[in-house]
């Protein structure tokens, strides 16, 4: 499943991508609009502007603002920044690759075989689509 801090942080930027100018927009307004609390989102906003998708300013008239165009911020990027491997397994994953300790032989498991076929197949869906895709 995905994690609501995913789910929140796609939200957020969505919401970011909507705004007609661009100016930075309260945490607060994000997380009433959204239905998310604001201390959850304050994590979420902190590491997706560390990722560099976001910038913020100080004071009267700040707030968060993204960085980058929608359409050159990729979801697979998000993704991985805000939930980590694609791969539902360690043993299917393509940059968090581990061996399962369980497994006698990769090259005929099964589980590792369907796994890296939904891998691939999501990855796919996330790499083709923008933050602009999905916003408009």
């Amino acid at each position: 499943m995905l994690s609501k801090k995913t789910k929140y942080g796609i939200k957020a930027l969505t919401f970011l991508a909507r705004q007609k100018d661009n100016s930075p927009v309260q945490i607060a307004e994000i997380a009433k609009s959204e239905n998310i609390s604001i201390k959850f989102l304050e994590s979420i906003l902190l590491l997706l502007r560390h990722s560099g998708f976001l910038g913020a300013k100080k004071g009267k008239g700040g707030g968060y603002y993204l960085i980058k165009d929608p359409k050159d911020i990729n979801m697979a990027h998000v993704y991985r920044i805000l939930e980590g491997p694609i791969a539902l397994l360690p043993c299917a994953s393509h940059n968090f690759y581990e061996p399962c300790l369980d497994c006698s032989n990769e090259a005929t498991c099964a589980v590792r075989k369907l796994m890296i076929e939904v891998r691939d197949n999501t990855l796919k869906i996330l790499e083709s689509n923008t933050l602009a895709d999905i916003a408009f």
